[in-house]
């Protein structure tokens, strides 16, 4: 009888090995994260924007639903610039599946836009950016970024053309981010991949936006506090 308990504790043992080896075995694509490229600029005119070489709209898809990363779009879900005129879209008309949405233009006051896009939101932003430095314009601003950008994780950047994406990374950097863990992945424009999010409906000959699929990130500036003698005021 107890030779037969044995047997049975050995065999009970046996099983639950097997079980968690086949666990391990079939999660492993899951558990195990590719060594990442360190972050690389393009040549040419992507290059002026800071699109990096090799995780790129061609090849995001590769590097999606990391546990080590985050990914943000930092477009608004409709800018007042005419980006239509350079053949964009003012409209967040999409995006790749993973991304949540951060509008630049509410982080930091945005210049040097091509002239024929003009101005776009000039409202409040949590800072003011004056040659080359970033001011705080409320108390909470750099801890909302510190949430939104996790400085211990990879944070990928994407827009509608690369343009906001490679002036995110430029703040980041500037306020003590590591520039080797933040990729500009360019523009959800010239996205061809298998995890595109359609905002943009065309029904009935009316055009609307399903801006109800959108992981959004507002920020409400009246409940925050303003610095005294920010920029802002």
């Amino acid at each position: 009888m107890k030779r037969k308990s044995i047997v049975l504790l050995v065999i009970s043992v046996l099983i639950i090995i097997t079980i968690v080896v086949c666990a391990f075995i079939f999660n492993d694509d899951k558990n195990t994260l590719t060594v990442l490229p360190k972050p690389e600029v393009t040549g040419g005119v992507r290059g002026e924007f800071g699109i990096d070489k090799n995780i790129n709209e061609k090849t995001i898809d590769n590097y999606l639903n990391r546990v080590d990363s985050v990914y943000r779009d930092m477009r608004m879900l409709k800018d007042p610039g005419n980006y239509e005129a350079i053949g964009g879209d003012a409209y967040l008309s999409g995006f790749v599946k993973g991304f949540e949405v951060v509008p630049l233009p509410y982080l930091v006051n945005v210049s040097g836009l091509p002239e024929e896009v003009g101005d776009t939101y000039t409202g409040k932003t949590l800072f003011t950016e004056k040659n080359g430095k970033y001011t705080a314009n409320y108390k909470e601003s750099m801890d909302i970024l510190e949430y939104l950008f996790p400085k211990d994780k990879n944070i990928f950047l994407m827009c509608g053309g690369g343009g906001y994406a490679g002036m995110t990374k430029t703040m980041l950097v500037a306020l003590g981010w590591d520039e080797n863990k933040i990729y500009n992945v360019g523009g959800y424009w010239y996205y061809e991949g298998e995890n595109n999010v359609e905002v943009k409906n065309k029904k009935y000959g009316q055009t609307s936006y399903d801006f109800w699929k959108i992981p959004y990130h507002d920020i409400n500036f009246n409940t925050l506090h303003e610095v005294e003698n920010s920029e802002n005021e």
